[in-house]
């Protein structure tokens, strides 16, 4: 498959600039891939699709408030700083996107905060925009945590036009994120309210956590025509040995085990056994999933409607069938489902 076939047209007023005021009761397009059929649902009424013993994978990663806002020294220029991964605690070294790139070389520091408590020096180039930055900051390591959550900003996507609100701390978070790491939300997890949550258990449906904090390398734009050549940016992934025992159980019994999320679904492909099961990892992962390609591990996926040409619409695709997808996408565009993190959800079986 070629970067070309994931191309669509978005009107815009469908791009999601908001949730839906209650988590559960955003739209559901469920694709049966067995029948290749489409229905229009709720996203509560996910449920139905659920029985005993069946596993849903939840991604654990909890997004910290990676936006900063600093001023050169000198000019005092406004410089926005983006949080990517702490890369050394002692030396509080930091791997950073910072906007306007042109302006920032090694050796510049930049204050933050109106007391300017917080300066980072410039120490290395890393990528056109990528930089290196050392914290200096007059505190314990526990401090300086505290310092640069207070300073951040919630990073919602670049597509939301409007101004970071108070409330985005809360809703661009899911509400069972536990392990702060990711720069965005693993978003499929954001329709669950808890009294789903709780209706999904007194149901018997399992829960199994894992862990992939989710990078910008999940959003970077595809820029190549062969998809062979693209290479995934790394992000962390954690599944430990209770989760395994969970959806290896599943498996054995042939019982129902969704993604939710193609983050959950990328953690999971990430450490299969060489007799396609689930082992433990602590790791990193750069695995791109395009078609055509084999899954192991979920045999159904909770998923958003995504951009064109990006790398989570040809997980989609992969799992669900190209023109299955496309489809899909039509269909989701005639009907007026809204697209992106805040968008509508997509349930593939």
């Amino acid at each position: 498959m070629k970067l070309s076939h994931f191309n669509f047209e978005l009107p815009e007023e469908l791009l999601a600039e908001y949730p839906s005021e209650n988590r559960d009761e955003a739209r559901l397009m469920v694709l049966n891939r067995k029948e290749q059929t489409i229905e229009h649902k709720q996203f509560k009424d996910i449920i139905d699709y659920f029985d005993e013993d069946d596993v849903m994978i939840l991604n654990d990663t909890k997004v910290f408030p990676a936006r900063l806002f600093g001023n050169k020294e000198k000019t005092g220029a406004r410089i926005e700083v983006f949080l990517l991964r702490e890369l050394n605690e002692e030396q509080r070294l930091w791997d950073v996107l910072v906007d306007p790139a042109r302006k920032i070389r090694i050796g510049n520091k930049l204050y933050f905060g109106d007391d300017e408590s917080l300066v980072a020096e410039v120490i290395d180039n890393t990528t056109s925009r990528g930089r290196t930055l050392r914290f200096l900051y007059d505190g314990s390591y526990t401090e300086f945590r505290k310092k640069l959550t207070s300073l951040g900003q919630t990073p919602l996507p670049k597509y939301i036009k409007r101004e970071v609100e108070p409330e985005d701390e809360e809703r661009y978070q899911t509400i069972f994120a536990e392990k702060e790491g990711a720069v965005a939300a693993p978003t499929a997890g954001m329709h669950f309210s808890k009294h789903l949550l709780k209706r999904l258990e007194i149901k018997g449906v399992d829960f199994a956590k894992v862990t992939l904090h989710v990078g910008l390398g999940t959003f970077n734009s595809v820029e190549v025509e062969d998809l062979s050549k693209h290479k995934m940016d790394s992000e962390e992934v954690q599944i430990g040995s209770e989760t395994v025992e969970k959806i290896n159980k599943a498996l054995k019994n042939r019982r129902r085990i969704c993604a939710v999320g193609t983050t959950a679904m990328r953690a999971v492909e990430s450490s299969v056994s060489s007799n396609q099961t689930l082992n433990e990892i602590d790791g990193w992962t750069n695995k791109f999933i395009f078609p055509p390609y084999d899954f192991s591990i979920a045999n159904s996926m909770i998923t958003n409607f995504h951009t064109p040409k990006s790398t989570l619409m040809m997980m989609a695709s992969a799992f669900a069938g190209h023109d299955f997808i496309k489809k899909a996408y039509a269909e989701a565009i005639k009907e007026k489902y809204k697209f992106y993190s805040y968008g509508d959800a997509m349930l593939i079986i």
